[in-house]
């Protein structure tokens, strides 16, 4: 026999029909209007034309719904890691594609969840395991096959270099206010991505 504290957490029953996306696709409207610090519950079941209590029964705390609302939403997909041959094109397919950092609604997202992430350790460590890790699971193979043919130099730091792009965008976006575009993107990839990653090589 099983024993009930080996079964694991008990699963929140989910909302009937096409309701549960909708509330969290109003999350994600909130979320973006007014920042996580200012979203509340009351704001999203007046969104989603829902009552709280319905929330509640569903996500028992709000950077619980928030979470999982940024995970699921159809405008946040994570992109799709396709294989160019080349490192710079798949830095370019993942960036400047569906879900990268052009995209509005990722950095909409970002945007009204700066602030909270380190001050709300809850928010924080749902948001790294739901939101980013898959994230970086498709950034990680990238540099790995770029790694397995021959694109990085050994004594190039990868970890560290695989945060690179990503750092410099958001730094521009959300620090000095630069909308991130495909010519941003592109500059970080050709002049800071790829001459790191040639490491000490002689060109």
């Amino acid at each position: 026999m099983t024993d009930v504290a080996d079964a694991g957490p008990r699963q929140r029953p989910r909302v009937e029909g096409g309701r549960e996306e909708e509330i969290l696709d109003a999350t994600v409207e909130v979320l973006a209007e007014l920042g996580y610090d200012r979203l509340t519950m009351d704001a999203v079941a007046t969104a989603a034309k829902a009552s709280k209590a319905t929330l509640y029964r569903r996500w028992s705390t709000k950077a619980e719904l928030v979470v999982d609302a940024i995970s699921r939403a159809k405008g946040c997909p994570v992109p799709v890691g396709s294989d160019t041959g080349s490192l710079r094109g798949d830095l370019i397919a993942i960036s400047c594609g569906e879900g990268g950092f052009t995209a509005e609604m990722p950095m909409s997202v970002m945007a009204g969840l700066l602030t909270a992430l380190h001050r709300d350790e809850e928010l924080k460590t749902a948001f790294q395991a739901q939101f980013l890790a898959p994230r970086i699971a498709v950034t990680t193979e990238i540099y790995q096959r770029a790694v397995d043919r021959g694109e990085i130099a050994a004594d190039v730091d990868v970890a560290l270099l695989s945060m690179t792009l990503p750092a410099l965008v958001i730094h521009n976006a959300f620090v000095l206010g630069v909308e991130p575009t495909d010519d941003l993107v592109l500059r970080v990839i050709d002049h800071v991505i790829l001459p790191a990653a040639r490491g000490s090589q002689v060109s």
